[in-house]
């Protein structure tokens, strides 16, 4: 339930609930409420303004906090665990919520991914531990070295995928 908050009604007060999303239009001049988060709903939001996300079948369990390779299967766009020891598994994006395969994965295509644990602060890297970044850039042949954002603390990256480089 959201909170409430007092209206000046024509001079006199008013209780009224705040709303958690909007239904629209019909919703016009009515009072915003956070969310169990802290957060304004996206649909609360204006146009443009709102996570860069995408729905996107996933073609094997996801945990939270995954990073994710977006690709082409037979002309869909499917979603898997990046992976810096095979090409063609390069970073894309990322997941805050665990999806069991084949159903629909949030990818978060940039922002703040805040399922992750075990990050040192710093730079971090695709690692060779699939769906997971590291501080510590892939050194053998054949493997991936993306950088895929920085980690403000141990359970924060603000990723960004960056070109990646194949080792020979």
């Amino acid at each position: 339930m959201a909170d409430k908050y007092l209206k000046n009604n024509g001079g006199s007060l008013a209780e009224v609930e705040g709303i958690i999303t909007s239904a629209g239009a019909g919703d016009a001049g009515k009072i915003p409420a956070l969310d169990a988060a802290g957060l304004l709903a996206a649909n609360m939001m204006p146009t443009g303004i709102a996570a860069d996300t995408i729905p996107i079948a996933s073609s094997e369990n996801l945990a939270a906090g995954d990073l994710v390779n977006i690709y082409n299967d037979a002309g869909t766009a499917r979603c898997r665990k990046a992976d810096a020891t095979t090409v063609g598994k390069e970073a894309y994006g990322f997941v805050l919520a665990a999806v069991t395969s084949p159903a629909n994965a949030s990818v978060y295509r940039e922002g703040n991914n805040t399922q992750v644990t075990g990050l040192t602060p710093g730079l971090q890297f695709l690692s060779t531990t699939a769906g997971l970044a590291t501080n510590t850039a892939p050194s053998a042949s054949g493997n991936i070295v993306q950088r895929v954002g920085v980690a403000s603390s141990a359970t924060n990256l603000n990723f960004e995928s960056a070109q990646p480089i194949t080792l020979v």
